[in-house]
């Protein structure tokens, strides 16, 4: 399994930004813009909250394993990968949507919001999407280095030197 790249995710956020902002300007000529639910950083928020919970879980999981404490429970390898796999869709997920809104809260900020106050707290959701964002791919690093395995030191180099 790849492990995230912050490059990929800025990419994402990048042109999901540039696209929804264009698309803004777009179909603010045209009409109203649609707005902006009051419920997207609040979901995106959640998922950030369960991948920090999933983390901390397994992390104390792990450690009482690695200590070898009586009655410690283990973790089954398939739900590691199945919480890491989780963990990077909604990294990726979240990537591109907080570049939507991030481009809408853009062009709502140029549009102008001091005498419009529903443009206002519209950009106020854009702007709490995006910062719910970060922390859902911010959750999603944490949880994948914690599942991540400790490199085995007794195994020689692959071919070019490298570790395979």
């Amino acid at each position: 399994m790849k492990q995230l790249r912050l490059r990929v995710l800025a990419g994402l956020f990048v042109v999901a930004g540039v696209v929804s902002w264009a698309g803004a300007r777009l179909w603010d000529a045209f009409g109203t813009l649609p707005s902006v639910p009051v419920a997207a950083p609040v979901v995106l928020a959640v998922i950030a909250v369960v991948l920090a919970a999933t983390a901390i879980s397994l992390r104390s999981r792990f450690k009482a394993q690695r200590e070898r404490r009586p009655g410690a429970k283990g973790v089954d390898p398939l739900l590691a990968a199945r919480a890491v796999v989780f963990g990077q869709a909604s990294a990726l997920v979240a990537a591109l949507v907080s570049g939507m809104y991030g481009g809408v809260g853009a062009f709502l900020l140029l549009a102008g919001v001091e005498n419009n106050p529903a443009r206002r707290d519209q950009t106020i959701y854009a702007g709490a999407s995006v910062l719910a964002g970060v922390c859902v791919i911010a959750a999603a690093f944490f949880l994948e280095r914690v599942c991540r395995l400790p490199e085995d030191e007794d195994e020689p180099p692959g071919p070019g030197g490298a570790r395979a």
